[in-house]
């Protein structure tokens, strides 16, 4: 998967191509970093988290991760804990069949362990198919319908979809099975403090000498680690025990048994699990500069000024002053409540003392308030004051609406933007914010009441 900083640097992309306003303009963001040093990478890294100057984009990234991070931990825990009763379960009478509890130890996991290896090594080269999307595809673990949500939960199934994804589901599968064995082992040692064991084998095909022969195999790699494995005179006088067995002969066999599930079972595990984080690490995806949207940055930061005198700096759009009518006029808030009652005053004529010639529609929020507002303008010729609050944004929605009341405002509509003083946002975004409503207004050529200070 992509690292946190190219994880929001690729939501930002995709979040700019789809017209999304952020807190801090990007394009701001882009021109100050210009005259700034570093690699590429890194600017765009810096770009991305001065464009999230609130936080917003980082957070839906972090609870999405930190979701399949806190799934993957509930599931080794679980399978620990499933590993630990199961020898729990097998281990509960007095004599315990020695090759038969080994298999049940280490018999599926060694076929598993060598179908991985053998599929591996068949796919070596090829670019298969992650299922780790379709296990925890992240629109399961965080609903929302705003743009930042969709966008994030896009962006990592794409990275789910990625071919190095085949080691992330491995090295995940290796950690549950590693769960498993430990808790086997945790289960072992456990029962071996408490209860007193003897230890037997049975076999109506092989004779001693077989399980001689067979025994000191299986027990040469432990014992290249200090395990012990029981010697030639324990091996025939454990064959058909029923009953309590010389305590130093119970101990070679329990360390043989220690020794094969960490020699056979927890080590090549821990192997094949260090494999694929490795092969997961080299094959990381890594984030694409050469795509258009990054490249038009970069040769923007790679341009320089010649000639000084010829540059003409490009005037930032500024909304037209607002013409107050002498009609009557309409007042109406947009989504926000105003703190002061008579917030209209500082907009309209302070020498208009006829407040009959002013009605207060209220607030303006939602679909039906919209198809109110409609209707009355439909049939009454007024001027529309509208009022802004100080933290609202210029976004697709708010526009729509200010589109609309526009459309319908017989004599006009002008806006008025309000000061708040439980505003915390820092006089850096406040002068951004005030600027994207200029740009807007002016694109509308809708009228801007200058009572507004940043």
């Amino acid at each position: 998967m992509l690292s946190p900083q190219d994880q929001l640097t690729e939501l930002v992309r995709t979040l700019e191509t789809q017209q999304h306003v952020f807190a801090t303009d990007p394009l701001l963001i882009t021109e100050k970093l210009q005259n700034e040093d570093g690699k590429p990478v890194q600017k765009l890294h810096r770009r991305a988290s001065r464009i999230d100057s609130n936080g917003a984009l980082a957070r839906v990234l972090g609870k999405i991760d930190g979701r399949i991070k806190g799934i993957m931990v509930v599931m080794s825990v679980v399978w620990c804990i499933s590993g630990f009763l199961g020898l729990f379960t097998l281990l509960q009478a007095n004599v315990v069949n020695f090759f038969y509890v080994l298999v049940c130890l280490l018999g599926f996991h060694t076929l598993m362990l060598a179908g991985w290896l053998v599929m591996t090594l068949l796919n070596q080269g090829r670019q298969s198919p992650s299922g780790f999307a379709s296990f925890v595809s992240p629109s399961y673990l965080i609903r929302g319908k705003d743009d930042i949500t969709q966008a994030a939960v896009d962006l990592y199934e794409r990275q789910l979809q990625h071919s190095g994804m085949r080691w992330y589901l491995g090295r995940f599968s290796h950690q549950l099975w590693l769960a498993t064995l430990t808790g086997m082992l945790f289960a072992i040692i456990f029962l071996l403090i408490v209860r007193q064991y003897s230890f037997s084998w049975e076999s109506t095909l092989l004779s001693d000498q077989a399980l001689i022969t067979l025994t000191q195999v299986l027990g040469w790699l432990p014992s290249m680690v200090g395990f012990g494995v029981p010697d030639n005179a324990a091996i025939v006088q454990s064959r058909l025990v029923t009953d309590a067995m010389p305590l130093s002969v119970a101990r070679q066999w329990a360390s043989l048994l220690i020794g094969s599930l960490l020699m056979y079972g927890i080590v090549p595990r821990a192997i094949a699990w260090a494999f694929c984080a490795f092969m997961f690490r080299r094959k990381k995806m890594r984030l694409d500069i050469k795509l258009p949207y990054y490249q038009k940055i970069l040769n923007f930061w790679q341009r320089h000024v010649v000639d000084a005198n010829d540059f003409t700096e490009v005037a930032a759009p500024i909304a037209p002053k607002a013409t107050v009518s002498a009609g009557k006029k309409l007042v109406a808030l947009l989504e926000y409540p105003s703190e002061q009652d008579n917030w209209w005053q500082k907009g309209l004529d302070a020498n208009t003392d006829d407040n009959s010639e002013i009605e207060n529609f209220g607030i303006v929020d939602d679909r039906d308030d919209m198809d109110r507002l409609t209707v009355y303008l439909k049939t009454h010729p007024v001027q529309v004051l509208l009022g802004m609050h100080s933290k609202a944004l210029p976004d697709r929605g708010t526009l729509r609406k200010l589109d609309q009341i526009a459309a319908h405002a017989k004599d006009g509509l002008i806006v008025q933007l309000l000061n708040d003083e439980s505003d915390t946002t820092d006089a850096l975004q406040q002068d951004v914010r005030y600027q994207q409503w200029q740009t807007a207004l002016s694109a509308r050529n809708i009228g801007l009441v200058s009572t507004y200070t940043a």
